[in-house]
Parts: structure tokens; sequence; C-alpha cells
């Protein structure tokens, strides 16, 4: 959540304030509620111009446009320390405003800081913990004098996980940490920029440097160090050119990019299917690591989650690999154990930042010696980098926050890797699968075409009858009816609740009443269970909409069922997906919402 970007030019420059309104509006999905922009001019004066509400409304209102200078920072923020309001805005000054200086991430003593900063006379304007690192830096550097030094000894009192930029009136110079928040660098012909996302920077340089936890990064126009921030030592990092295909973050026909990235699910999956087939030494690799483990655990949150819940099913099913799926926020607390060097900690990230995800690898980093695979989106993410085996789900800039197409490309991974292993092991079922997987690209874009006008019909009946709902699954469409509500919750604002078809009897099912909708997304081949569970519901004169294949049991038993395509039983949670978030976007636009940026979320986690 939130972002932070700062460029720097050789002097001042009137497209300073353009530069940085583009900059910004690449960081809005990853999730805000206020925003800020400021420039440091060559003669020494300051612009800031901050508060809470809409980019473009702030944009307008305080004439970000017509911004000068040779430095400039924004941070668009997402409050957790602090309501957002003018004061909690960010960037902020130092007491005297010499010092400017914004954050991405979450300083968990913040209360303790404003008391010590108070108490020590300094001017502490809100309750905002990126303000604490401000202070935190000009503390030290009011004794020191010295950007680097002054930053080693702010970090030892700062608590959490960060990425900070700031930049001191007279230096010409911007100064950037990394510390458990993402953060990267862009390295341009007339300019040098740090950002929290990849993405605002490929818009005016393909040069990356990719930052690792613990980079202090001091950097003008032309050049740039880094140092390690414990012990001062200066650092080598290449700068490498990223291949990532910005293009894709232009809507292009679309009214909405979830409308667009469901559209885009066929292409990228076959293009994930060309990238796995060419690197199988990868998927060699994973797959004697996990062969070899006392226990894998699939660890990940929110939509990641339900893709490795069907990626458990998938490896248990098809490849004999026992894969335990495991919330990340529980994990520590749940498995009360250290990992040992016979255990696969499976890592499943969209952003590979999820600080959820990073909470579980770090202790084991530094305890263990278990190993950790990573499956990610954003290849130099912190995830990557603490990761011996990652598998690129190549899907992808992702610019709604409901997350579609990095979804379906984990669901495809997930089965690329249980056929492959399966396949190794002579496993009949995985090697015939195997084989048809070149199929699942066509047979994404012939859902998508059967399904869109269905799905929007069911997306008015919810609508119209405006209620709450459920979305049940059984056995392999657990994990697709946990991601469907999820979706209907993030982009229609009504509480939809996932759950395993056989648990709604106890308890849930005291709420159908006549017209009560439950979605049902179903494989034929689980008949013999959900023709009971949907019976149960019908007969209280629920509403019940299965969404399957065309299957005579399900069309007797259901009040409606959405037919997708027919297919293999495993492929089946990839094409009932993409009717629940048709359904999802429709019942957004028909409730006059956003599906690209709800409410109250974030595309990237980075706080706890």
């Amino acid at each position: 959540m939130c972002g932070v970007f700062g460029i720097i030019y050789a002097q001042d420059t009137n497209e300073l304030g353009n530069t940085l309104i583009k900059g910004s509006r690449k960081l809005v999905y990853r999730g805000y509620d206020s925003a800020g922009f400021a420039a440091f001019q060559d003669k020494g004066s300051t612009l800031l111009r901050k508060g809470p509400g809409m980019l473009e409304e702030i944009i307008r209102k305080e004439n970000i446009s017509e911004f000068t200078g040779s430095r400039g920072i924004v941070q668009l923020r997402w409050a957790t320390f602090g309501e957002p309001n003018l004061e909690n805005s960010q960037p902020h000054y130092d007491s005297d405003k010499d010092i400017i200086g914004a954050h991405n991430g979450n300083i968990v003593n913040t209360e303790q800081l404003i008391e010590e900063f108070t108490q020590e006379g300094m001017t502490v304007r809100g309750t905002n913990d990126g303000e604490m690192v401000v202070h935190a830096y000009e503390k030290f550097y009011n004794q020191l004098h010295d950007p680097k030094q002054a930053m080693m000894k702010a970090q030892t009192i700062l608590q959490g996980d960060y990425a900070f930029i700031c930049g001191n009136v007279n230096q010409h110079q911007l100064l950037a940490v990394k510390m458990g928040s993402s953060l990267y660098m862009g390295v341009g012909d007339t300019f040098i920029v740090c950002s929290s996302d990849l993405g605002s920077i490929l818009q005016f340089t393909r040069n990356i440097v990719f930052l690792k936890d613990g980079d202090l990064v001091l950097y003008n126009d032309s050049e740039y160090h880094i140092f390690d921030i414990h012990t001062g030592k200066e650092i080598q990092r290449p700068v490498e050119e990223c291949t990532i295909n910005i293009e894709e973050a232009n809507l292009v026909g679309f009214d909405h990019y979830m409308m667009k990235e469901i559209h885009e699910q066929p292409k990228k999956v076959q293009e994930l299917h060309d990238l796995l087939e060419n690197t199988q030494s990868n998927m060699d690799d994973c797959i004697d690591l996990i062969n070899q483990a006392d226990h894998v655990y699939l660890v990940a949150s929110g939509t990641s989650y339900h893709a490795a819940v069907v990626g458990a099913y998938y490896l248990n099913h098809l490849a004999g690999i026992h894969a335990v799926p495991v919330l990340a926020g529980y994990f520590n607390e749940y498995y009360n154990v250290s990992p040992t060097a016979k255990d696969v900690i499976f890592c499943v990230s969209q952003s590979g930042e999820t600080k959820d995800v990073i909470n579980v690898i770090n202790p084991i980093l530094h305890n263990t010696s278990a190993k950790i695979i990573s499956m990610v989106n954003v290849i130099g993410s912190s995830i990557t980098q603490k990761s011996e085996i990652v598998i690129n789900v190549a899907a992808g800039l992702e610019t709604s926050v409901p997350a579609t197409k990095s979804y379906m490309n984990q669901l495809f991974a997930f089965l690329y890797l249980a056929t492959y292993a399966g396949s190794k092991k002579k496993l009949d079922k995985a090697q015939e699968i195997h084989n048809q997987l070149s199929q699942i690209p066509n047979l994404l874009q012939e859902t998508i075409d059967q399904v869109k006008e269905e799905a929007k019909e069911i997306a008015d009946l919810l609508v119209q009858r405006g209620s709450d709902l459920y979305c049940l699954g059984y056995g392999i469409q657990y994990g697709t009816a946990l991601e469907g509500a999820l979706k209907i919750k993030e982009v229609y604002y009504k509480h939809c609740e996932g759950m395993y078809s056989s648990e709604f009897k106890h308890g849930p099912l005291s709420i159908v009443d006549e017209g009560y909708p439950i979605l049902f997304p179903a494989s034929p081949a689980d008949d013999h269970m959900v023709i009971s569970h949907i019976n149960e519901i019908r007969v209280r004169k629920g509403n019940v909409i299965v969404i399957s294949p065309q299957y005579h049991g399900y069309m007797k038993a259901a009040s409606r069922i959405v037919a997708v395509p027919d297919s293999d039983h495993y492929f089946i949670p990839l094409t009932t997906v993409i009717v629940l978030q048709l359904i999802a976007y429709y019942a957004s636009i028909q409730a006059g919402l956003n599906p690209d940026f709800p409410r109250n979320i974030s595309k990237t986690l980075t706080v706890d």
C-alpha cells in the first residue's frame, strides 16, 4: 500500500510538474486516500502541496503541472498511522523545512517516536508514520551533517518495513532506502528516478536497478551510489534492461482495466505456457526440491491464497505431492514449528512484495534452512530476492486492483507444475493432462465469448436483489468459490462469503429464504456431493446458480446453470472463474461503481 516516487534532473526544468503527475498516476492502483507533491529548486526554495482526496482533484486544485525544479517527490498514501487529512498526507517537511521526505510502509513504533521527537523539540505536525522517518533522518543529520551516516543511524530507531525517499534543500541529490518495502531505480539519459512501483519508472526508462533490502542509495541526475545501510560498505548493483510490455497499461478500447485484463487471460496463459516449455530446467529444480521435502506449505494471502488452494489440489491429485495451503498471516501462529532443511515453503504473491508472506520468509531465512520457492508476477521483487527458485507467472502489468489475469496464470502455473511432476513419475492422468495444456488458451477465449451475456444477466439479478450472497464450492472448486466471493466483495461492495459447500448446512443454511442467491461453481465429477448440497438449498426456495460445463444432473437440480465449455475436470477452475470475474465486473458497473479502484483496498499490500 502507498507509493513513493522521487526523480532528479541536472537543473531546474519546467517539465518537473508533468513528470511528477505521470509518476503519480501509475501509483494510483496501489490504493490511496491522500496524495502529495514536492519540488526542490536550484535556488534553494521548495514547493509542497498535498491533501486527502482524489489524485486528479489535488493535481488540478494545486496546479501541479506548473511545478518547476530539478528534483521532485510524489507520495500516494493509504492510511495506517494517522487519519487521512492535510497534516498526515505525505511528503513531509522536517522541523526547519530544509528536508522533505516520504515513505511507503509501516513504522510500528510511531507513537513512541512522536513522543520522543516532541520532547526533543522537533516540530511534529501530524501523527503519520512517514513523518517519523523524516524526523529520524533529521535528528541524526543535524548531528552528523552527512546524509549516508544520518540514515544509517536513523534506521536503528525505526521499527517496521518501509521504503523512503528524501532530499535536502541545498544538496543536489536524493536519498533512497529500501527496508522491506518495494523500491526500484531507473536510470535515464538526463535523470535518475526511484519508485515503489516498477510501472511508474518504465514509462520513462527501461534501464532498471533492482534494489535489495538494506540498500541505501544516494543519487543525482547522472550517477548513483548504493551502500549497505548497516555497514556503510558500497555495493555494486548493475543496470538491467526491463522488457515488460508497458503498453498493457493502456485501455485500448475497453471501458475499464478489469474487463481488459479479463480478456487478456487467453493470451497471457499462452505466453506462460511457452515460457514454461522453454524453462523446464527451472521446473526440474522446483520438482526436485518438492519431491525431497517432508512438508510442502503453499503460503499466500488473498487471491494468491485461493490459487494456492487450487494448486494444492493439483499437486496432490496429479503428482502425488502432499501440499498444504496456508494463509500467510496464519502460518507463524498455527505452524508453531521451525521448518527444517527437508521442508519447502512455497510462497505465492502477485506483487512479490506481500508483507504477510515476507513475514513468513524472514524468520525462516534467519533461523532455519528450509527451502524457499516463490511464484510471482514481478521478477526482482523482494520475495524473489529471498527465494532459491522463482516461477514467473508472466501475467504482465495488471492495473486493475482486483487480480484477474495474474490469478489465472497462477492457476495455470500450478497445473503445469503438477502435470509436469506427475509425468516425470509416469502417472498416466498427469501425462494426459500435460499433453492438453496447449489447448487451454483457446478454451479460455471460448469461455469468454460464450458466457459474457449470461454473466451480465446474473449480475443484473444480484443487483436487483440487492442482498448479500454466498459462493459455494466443493472439491476442486473450493478455491474458485473463495476467489469468486472475493471478486464480488472487492468491486460490488456486497458481502459474498466463499465456503466449502459441505459446510453450508452447518449453520449458514439458516440465512436462505425465497430467492436468496447462491453462486455455485462446480465440476460434474463431483456431482455425488454437489447435487445433494444444491438440493438442501433449493427445497428452502433458494436461488442456486450453478457455473459448470453443461450437465444434466445440475440442470435438473439448480435454479439456473451458466454453462462453460466442456473440458477436463482439471481445467474447470480456469473456465468457471471467468464467469465469476465477469459477474463481479458487471455487478460493479450496474451499481455505479468503479471496478478498477475499489475503496479502501490496495493492489500491493506492504503493511501488516
